[in-house]
This record gives C-alpha cells, sequence and structure tokens, in this order.
C-alpha cells in the first residue's frame, strides 16, 4: 500500500495543567450553601404551619420569595464549589 510522502510527524500534546483547578474552595463556601439550601425549606414551612404570622408577618406571601431566594443562594454556591 502506497504511503504519502508528506506525513506530518509532530502530534499537537496537551499542556498537563490545563485542566486542574487553580485553587480549594474557600473555608465558608460548603457551610454557607448547606445553611441556605437548609434554611429555605425550613422558613417556607415555618411560614405555612404558623399560618402565615411568622417569620416575618408583615410580608405575608412574600415569606415564599424569600425561602425560595435562600435556596436558590445556596444551589448557586454550590455551583462554585469544586
Amino acid at each position: 500500500m502506497a504511503v504519502s510522502k508528506k506525513r506530518d510527524t509532530k502530534a499537537y500534546k496537551v499542556p498537563r495543567n490545563l485542566g486542574k483547578p487553580k485553587s480549594d474552595n474557600p473555608k465558608w463556601l460548603l457551610p454557607v450553601a448547606l445553611t441556605a439550601l437548609a434554611l429555605g425549606p425550613v422558613w417556607i414551612v415555618v411560614y405555612y404551619v404558623s399560618k402565615a404570622q411568622y417569620p416575618i408577618p408583615g410580608i405575608y406571601d412574600w415569606n415564599l420569595g424569600v425561602g425560595f431566594v435562600f435556596m436558590a443562594t445556596g444551589m448557586v454556591l454550590l455551583t462554585r464549589w469544586k
């Protein structure tokens, strides 16, 4: 079988440190993320169980939004976790 004379012998080599993380996680990241994830559902359950009297009675149904913001914050922080 005939072989081409214009063969490229130099192959591209991927640098070894390209995919490795540069640094570790900050120490506060995981505890804050897990606390926010736990606090969100607790906030919503307290709101429903107390019949809208707690945790903050003046904002009424916005208490649900506060609970979901806690959960969303926890999820966003977990995207930064390596």
